[in-house]
């Protein structure tokens, strides 16, 4: 099983949230990955040695600053409630609404959804900022959300 229910997920709360509520459509297009799926890909376009943001390493690219080229504020727009995932971070990717994009919080916890989707519910996944990346399938253009409330901008290498 590729997939386990966002039911099953601790902090299922982040997508039930009464004052930012998530229509079904777009609820269903949010998937958790199962844990051993989850590892796959974290191990493909992540890291091979850590399991967590905590723990990267210069040697790893989410750890070499030269991966980053800017960084923003992500935590303003959210507090001030926009809708809409803030223009900058959409201009800086430049990925079409259709793409798979895949929110990974650590080896274990990965969500896949469309970058629409995200897009209208960033306001949720921003409860589980804590190094999280936002990565797009086959896509180098890579997001990083810290629990600090900046958001690192920046281009994975090609695999």
């Amino acid at each position: 099983m590729n997939y386990i229910s966002i039911d099953k997920f601790k902090k299922a709360w982040v997508f039930k949230h009464q004052d930012l509520p998530i229509n079904e459509a777009d609820l269903d297009a949010i998937k958790l990955m199962s844990p051993e799926r989850s590892a796959v890909l974290w191990t493909t376009m992540v890291s091979r040695e850590k399991d967590h943001p905590d723990f990267f390493t210069k040697s790893e690219w989410p750890g070499d600053e030269a991966t980053w080229v800017s960084q923003l504020n992500w935590e303003t727009p959210w507090e001030n409630g926009e809708p809409h995932l803030p223009q900058t971070l959409c201009d800086f990717l430049q990925w079409e609404d259709n793409t798979t994009v895949y929110f990974c919080l650590s080896r274990e916890h990965v969500f896949e959804t469309r970058f629409d989707v995200f897009k209208h519910c960033w306001q949720n996944f921003m409860f589980l900022a804590d190094g999280s990346l936002l990565l797009g399938k086959k896509r180098q253009g890579v997001v990083q959300f810290m629990e600090n409330g900046q958001a690192k901008l920046g281009e994975r290498p090609k695999s």
